[in-house]
């Protein structure tokens, strides 16, 4: 699922944010992983607008690393949450 956070796209300079989920059988508990992925700038705003908005820390990112791809990076958070 792709998200994009802000009503202006042209704001996020091709970034995006992917939640993607890992389970495990009978757990009431499960790790998220939230990647950010576009230009060094996109990913730099959308992680700030994140934490404008609460979401998380700046400092619970993974540095921006450089992609196969020309002028992009990706940035990775992990987060646990309880199932209900």
């Amino acid at each position: 699922m792709v998200t994009n956070f802000l009503t202006d796209a042209k704001q996020l300079d091709s970034a995006s944010v992917e939640v993607r989920a890992s389970t495990a059988p009978n757990s009431k508990r499960e790790f998220v992983k939230v990647i950010v992925v576009g230009s060094p700038k996109g990913v730099v705003k959308i992680i700030h607008t994140l934490y404008r908005l609460g979401f998380a820390e700046v400092t619970e990112w993974s540095p921006p690393t450089p992609t196969a791809n020309s002028g992009e990076v990706i940035s990775v958070m992990t987060r646990l949450v309880l199932l209900d």
